[in-house]
C-alpha cells in the first residue's frame, strides 16, 4: 500500500489531469466510477451543486458495470438542470444502466477499447439482491413456451410454479422503462442535430422516435447479445446499430489527456479499494 506522501502525490496528479482535461474541453468534467445504486442520484445532486463557476457544457467520464435504473433518471435531471450540453466519455466500459445513461448524452466518446453493453437493468428481487431483469424474463418466457408445447420437465414446472408474479411484473416494468427512456433521450438529445437524410430529405420527429426505439430494442435483445455483460464496441455501435460515436483516439491531445487521467483513476481506486468514486475539480 502507498505511504501517505505518495498517496497525496497521486491525488495531485489526478487533480491536475482533470484540470488539464477541463481546459482542453472548455467544460466541466465529472467522473463516476462504480455501480449505479440507490442514492447515487442524491450524491450526484450534492456534488454538481457544489461545482463553482459552472460552464455550459459537462463531460461525464463514466466507468460502471451498471445498476439500478431509477437513479439514472434523476442523475440525468440533475445534469440537464445545470448544463445545456452533456457528453459522456467511456474510457473502458459502461454496461447496462450505464449504457442507458450514456444514451442521454448529446455525444458519446469512446475508443477501440471502450465498450457499452445490452440494456439489461437490474432490479431488486425478494431476497434483496440485484438481478438482471431481461435474463429472468427470457427464462420465464422459455419455460412458458415449453409449457405450451408440453415439454416442461417436473423441475422446470416447480420453478415456474414458485415464481413470484409481482416480481415478474417488476422485471417487465424495468424493461419497458429502459426502452422508454432511450426513446425519449435519444430523440431529445443525441438526435437533436439529425435534421436531414443523406438524400437531402427532412428527418421527421416520427423518424427520430422510430430510430430510437429500434436502437433500444436491439440493445435489449438478449438473444442477440447472449450476455448481460456482452461488450459492444465502437465498431458494432456504428455499423450494426448505426449510432454516431465520437472516437476520442483521433484527437491526439484529447486521447492523451483521457488516458492519463483514467490510468491515474484506476490506480487510485484500486489502491484505496473504493467500490465507487466520484470526482470533480471541487471534490476528491
Amino acid at each position: 500500500m502507498l505511504n501517505r506522501p505518495l498517496e497525496m502525490e497521486n491525488q495531485l496528479i489526478m487533480k491536475k489531469a482533470l484540470t488539464d482535461l477541463e481546459k482542453h474541453l472548455k467544460a466541466d468534467v465529472l467522473v463516476y466510477y462504480g455501480p449505479i445504486v440507490n442514492g447515487s442520484d442524491s450524491e450526484i445532486k450534492d456534488i454538481v451543486e457544489r461545482i463553482p463557476n459552472k460552464k455550459e457544457v459537462l463531460y461525464v467520464i463514466l466507468t460502471t458495470g451498471g445498476g439500478v435504473l431509477l437513479p439514472v433518471q434523476r442523475m440525468v435531471k440533475v445534469f440537464r438542470y445545470y448544463y445545456k450540453e452533456v457528453n459522456f466519455i467511456v474510457p473502458n466500459y459502461a454496461f447496462s444502466a450505464g449504457t442507458i445513461l450514456c444514451m442521454s448524452g448529446d455525444k458519446i466518446y469512446m475508443n477501440y477499447f471502450s465498450c457499452l453493453g445490452p440494456i439489461d437493468p437490474q432490479v431488486e428481487n425478494k431476497d434483496n439482491k440485484l438481478v438482471p431483469a431481461l435474463g429472468y424474463l427470457d427464462k420465464i418466457n422459455e419455460l412458458l413456451d415449453k409449457a405450451k408445447n408440453n415439454t416442461l420437465t417436473q423441475a422446470e414446472f416447480l420453478i415456474l410454479k414458485d415464481f413470484d408474479l409481482a416480481e415478474l411484473k417488476q422485471y417487465e416494468q424495468a424493461k419497458d422503462l429502459a426502452i422508454s427512456l432511450l426513446k425519449k433521450w435519444l430523440t431529445q438529445y443525441k438526435f437533436k442535430d439529425w435534421n436531414q437524410h443523406s438524400d437531402g430529405s427532412i428527418v421527421t420527429q416520427q423518424e427520430k422516435e422510430a430510430r430510437a426505439v429500434e436502437i433500444a430494442e436491439l440493445l435489449s435483445d438478449n438473444k442477440k447479445w447472449n450476455s448481460h455483460g456482452f461488450p459492444i464496441d465502437i465498431d458494432t455501435l456504428t455499423t450494426e446499430l448505426k449510432l454516431k460515436i465520437e472516437d476520442f483516439s483521433k484527437d491526439t491531445k484529447l486521447n492523451n489527456l483521457i488516458v492519463k487521467y483514467n490510468d491515474c483513476l484506476e490506480e487510485y481506486v484500486n489502491i484505496k479499494k473504493y467500490q465507487r468514486f466520484i470526482q470533480t475539480r471541487n471534490f476528491i
